[in-house]
């Protein structure tokens, strides 16, 4: 799915590319609750996504042999990874629904860990799924 097909860009606005990474920044905390705030606010998470149907993978820096799938709580955010490695996915809009009902429990049974809005370096935390989703349902939609 392009941006421009997208089901959340409604309410997703687009803005200049070069004002993204100022949102973004090494504090990963902060790019952290953004992450939730946004997916909860817009209903969708943004991914990237190869044509062959694969999904961009990092390999995890804390946990050998592990790798990490990451996802931006804006298109914007993930449009700036679609490079060098990644140059050949495109952005993929996720409903918070199914986000939270298939893919992290997916995850957690693939035992694949969930990066949180990593910045224009591809820096930020690693996440167990199950405690994504956990947050999500006793933080953000109780």
């Amino acid at each position: 799915m392009n941006l421009s097909d997208s089901p959340c860009l409604f309410l997703c606005p687009l803005i200049e590319s070069y004002c993204v990474m100022t949102v973004l920044t090494n504090n990963h905390e902060e790019n952290y609750h953004l992450f939730f705030e946004d997916a909860v606010n817009t209903g969708c998470v943004w991914g990237l996504q190869h044509e062959d149907g694969s999904w961009a993978l990092s390999a995890s820096e804390k946990h050998p042999e592990t790798n990490v799938m990451p996802f931006w709580s804006q298109p914007e955010f993930a449009q700036c990874h679609a490079a060098d490695d990644w140059a050949d996915h495109e952005v993929v809009a996720i409903s918070l629904e199914e986000f939270m009902d298939d893919w992290l429990t997916g995850m957690h049974t693939d035992v694949v860990l969930v990066g949180i809005n990593w910045d224009a370096d591809l820096e930020g935390e690693e996440y167990e799924p199950l405690d994504v989703l956990s947050v999500f349902e006793s933080d953000y939609l109780s």
